[in-house]
């Protein structure tokens, strides 16, 4: 009998879809023909276990609600204290492994042993089952690899190791900062910012990776912070691609923000509407535009690619009136860090790539640098 007859005949007699002549005759060939009797075996035998195994996708998905029940329960954080809780979810979710595992093992060995059976016979009817069985080791194998990388993410969870760009905590906050320093990881944000996290300090990218960071430079006078990324797992940035602004902003100057007022960075648009701030305030300037809870820290830039200030606060009796620390101060908060023993290195390299691009391509390139910053 042909292979690819075979194979189909099989199906079919397990599907029930063979008439009663059919299943007669299909009967009879296996009687009278021991080599097409054992291949038939075979391959129902095989089909049987490949359905065992499709059990175990299940697995996959339990593992995703398992990862995240870990990531909406923050157990990764400095003062693990639900450690308890992740123990028993690790003795919960072990059994599963083990059981989805063994199942593809077993399926493995299975598989092996047929392939090498039917090669050592070589029979010439049977190639084509050979190579479906050789694909399907194949998908095993994968999803084995799979699964053991799974495994050993949730252990590493368990036993308290980070994992790389996986870290999740719960937080009471969130707001905005953005990069100054891409070869020594600082992040300016608002000092009102960094003053509500009592515990622990998260920057997020624009990808979803969390970094662990610390306060290095509180200002509260002039509402500014300097954060340093502590995460080894953090990559360097490329060149520092906007200019901060010594001088003042421009009356009438257009300006665009990018910010975290919602859980993905968002673009905002405005002028600078007065020179100064609040009862003149020369620490900041007035900007017209629309904010919400989480522009706080928001880098503010005009047409040229230069950082004009900072988003701080907004005025609550005016709609659109919003205030940002002029960009000047950050230097002044730079001068201050270099004093603090073991940040004598910090630096902002101005390198103005911006200046000449229209304001999508500024975009593109600027929100790699403007990062969520959480706390609790």
């Amino acid at each position: 009998m042909d292979d690819t007859l075979l194979i189909d005949a099989v199906e079919r007699f397990l599907n029930g879809e063979m008439s009663p002549e059919e299943k007669t005759y299909f009967e009879e060939i296996r009687k009278n023909n021991p080599d097409i009797d054992q291949a038939v075996v075979e391959q129902i035998f095989f089909i049987h276990e490949l359905e065992k195994f499709r059990t175990t996708k299940s697995f996959r998905h339990t593992l995703k609600e398992t990862e995240a029940e870990l990531i909406t329960e923050g157990f990764i954080t400095k003062n693990l204290s639900g450690t308890a809780k992740v123990v028993n979810l690790w003795k919960r979710y072990k059994r599963t492994i083990g059981v989805a595992a063994s199942i593809a093992g077993l399926v493995s060995i299975f598989i092996a042993s047929l392939v090498s059976s039917i090669q050592t016979e070589k029979n010439p009817e049977l190639s084509l089952l050979v190579g479906k069985i050789n694909d399907q080791e194949k998908k095993i194998n994968i999803q084995k690899k799979e699964t053991d990388n799974l495994k050993n993410k949730v252990a590493q969870i368990a036993a308290g190791t980070p994992v790389a760009g996986k870290l999740r905590v719960e937080s009471k906050f969130r707001a905005t900062g953005f990069i100054i320093d891409v070869a020594n990881n600082f992040i300016v944000t608002n000092a009102h910012v960094v003053r509500e996290a009592k515990n622990q300090l998260i920057v997020e990218n624009n990808k979803g990776d969390q970094f662990t960071a610390k306060a290095v430079y509180v200002n509260l006078k002039h509402d500014l912070a300097i954060l340093k990324v502590t995460d080894t797992n953090f990559k360097k940035l490329p060149a520092f691609p906007f200019s901060i602004r010594k001088t003042n902003a421009e009356l009438g100057e257009q300006v665009y923000m990018l910010g975290y007022p919602k859980q993905e960075i968002v673009y905002g648009e405005g002028y600078i509407s007065a020179r100064n701030g609040y009862q003149l305030d020369t620490i900041y300037c007035q900007l017209s535009t629309t904010v919400n809870q989480g522009n706080s820290g928001s880098p503010v830039i005009n047409k040229k690619g230069e950082l004009l200030g900072i988003i701080t606060s907004m005025e609550t009796n005016a709609d659109g009136v919003v205030f940002a620390i002029k960009s000047a101060n950050i230097y002044r908060a730079i001068e201050e860090v270099k004093k603090i023993d073991g940040y004598e290195n910090i630096k902002v390299t101005n390198a103005g790539s911006l200046k000449g691009t229209d304001r999508e391509s500024q975009i593109r390139k600027v929100q790699d640098y403007v990062f969520m910053i959480k706390g609790n």
